[in-house]
């Protein structure tokens, strides 16, 4: 559930946008309607209306994940922050000058905002942050945890890479294309690299056990 709750707002843009690109004529009349004062011009091509809507509803969705969770009395999560200020920045700018180029770059600034937190976390401060989210769960020896913090360092500085790769050059013509990868193949990404890594880990989680 939590992570399904962390997916939402990437879930809802999919939907959006992949039902909008069917329906381009229904799109352009809804974005036009309800979106006009916000966009330069006050006009969109047909062909832009998708990722337009697409965007709107991602922004929304993730201030409905922030109120839901204000309104439970839970604690609102950093990333959730920081991806509301990301999103709220490049998302408006992509409706403002309809262009998608600002929204594909969201996912790779979050990336490397992840990878740079952790680095000046772990280099800087001697506080590894990795280990406060996973050391509940696991008992690693210390010089282990510092590798798990590097390797997710690189992971998300590669995968925020692999993004721009993806929305620029192999998909630079197709956004749907990208948002598929952007839901089902980011997500493939970071369960496979979750399953390495377990894998990796295991002989030093027995270790501790055996200990």
């Amino acid at each position: 559930m939590k992570f399904l709750f962390d997916l939402f707002p990437v879930i809802l843009f999919f939907v959006v946008f992949k039902f909008a690109d069917g329906h381009q004529e229904a799109a352009h009349a809804l974005a036009v309607q309800y979106m006009g004062g916000l966009i330069a011009g006050g006009n969109v091509t047909p062909a832009q209306s998708p990722i337009m809507l697409a965007t709107a509803v991602g922004i929304v969705a993730t201030v409905l994940q922030i109120l839901y969770l204000l309104a439970r009395g839970r604690k609102v999560d950093g990333m959730l922050w920081l991806s509301l200020g990301v999103i709220a920045v490049t998302g408006g700018a992509t409706i403002y000058f309809h262009d998608e180029n600002f929204i594909k770059w969201k996912p790779t600034i979050l990336y490397w905002v992840f990878a740079l937190a952790l680095f000046v976390a772990q280099v800087g401060f001697r506080n590894n942050l990795v280990r406060k989210v996973m050391e509940a769960q696991i008992k690693l020896p210390e010089p282990v945890w510092a590798k798990v913090g590097y390797a997710w360092m690189t992971f998300f500085a590669l995968v925020g890479v692999l993004n721009l790769v993806m929305a620029f050059i192999v998909f630079k013509d197709n956004t749907g294309a990208w948002v598929s990868f952007k839901l089902f193949g980011v997500t493939g990404i970071f369960f496979a690299f979750i399953v390495i890594q377990t894998l990796m880990l295991s002989k030093h989680i027995q270790e501790q056990e055996d200990a």
